[in-house]
């Protein structure tokens, strides 16, 4: 995996740009990964780690001032800066949906590359490999129209949210199964599903990319009793949120706020 030369960023770039190339670029690797003929958890692995020490390093050499949160964070491996104090921290999950990844063909899988600045999240980028498209901030990300009869609730194929089946009800919606935090959101903004609400346990790195993005393309995102999402705090663990088509917030707050997940 070593002799994967990512060339250089675009002459010049901002730092959305520059996201959108190094998730694009941390796809490709993995596509590389997918292709060796491993399987199971040793493909997983090999995926997970090279992404991540590929980003690092684009991180190292093009943004060397900026803290970096990653779940390697909590693996041993810290950021050279003290994200706690820095004022730009790049937020990064390296393989998001490893399950997807190790079965191919599956394109239910990405890479975040996110940029949290004074404060907020300002830029980044969800690659989807299998697809062969990265959604980015930084450019008009037009939100496909929805022709669906009724609305559709993207949700974890293999863990699928309990309070989802009331929710379901109540909107007279439809569940779309689907691996990858990142791919369910993206699927928002490409019209396959109209809502992703989650609760049950996630971390900022599954969540800062797709949201700044879906944000970009202007859907609603929130946490699941309306606040807003918090990035870059002391403790990453970030559980719940709502990404989803802007007419469908209303509802989906209201039956959440009578019928709080246990």
């Amino acid at each position: 995996m070593s002799a994967f030369d990512p060339g250089l960023p675009p002459a010049g770039s901002d730092d959305h740009q520059f996201a959108a190339w190094a998730a694009t670029k941390a796809g490709e690797l993995l596509t590389e990964v997918r292709a060796t003929g491993l399987e199971g958890r040793e493909l997983k692995d090999a995926g997970d780690l090279a992404s991540h020490e590929l980003l690092m390093g684009l991180l190292a050499e093009y943004r060397p001032d900026d803290a970096v949160l990653s779940e390697e964070e909590h693996r041993g491996t810290a950021s050279r800066h003290d994200r706690h104090t820095a004022s730009r921290v790049w937020i990064i999950d390296p393989l998001d949906g490893t399950r997807e990844f190790s079965e191919p063909p599956r394109d239910d899988w990405a890479v975040h590359v996110a940029l949290w600045q004074d404060g907020d999240l300002v830029a980044g980028a969800v690659a989807q490999p299998g697809l062969g498209t990265t959604f980015r901030t930084g450019v008009p990300q037009p939100l496909a129209p929805s022709d669906a009869t009724r609305p559709r609730l993207v949700v974890s194929r293999t863990r699928p949210p309990a309070f989802m089946e009331g929710l379901t009800a109540e909107l007279g919606a439809e569940l779309v199964p689907m691996g990858s935090a990142g791919a369910k959101a993206m699927s928002v903004i490409r019209g396959v599903s109209d809502a992703y609400v989650h609760a049950g346990g996630q971390y900022e790195w599954d969540s800062a990319a797709p949201v700044v993005v879906a944000r970009n393309a202007g859907l609603f995102t929130s946490r699941i009793d309306g606040s807003p999402l918090v990035y870059n705090r002391a403790d990453p663990t970030l559980p719940d949120l709502i990404i989803c088509r802007p007419e469908l917030s209303g509802p989906i707050l209201a039956y959440l706020a009578a019928n709080p997940p246990s």
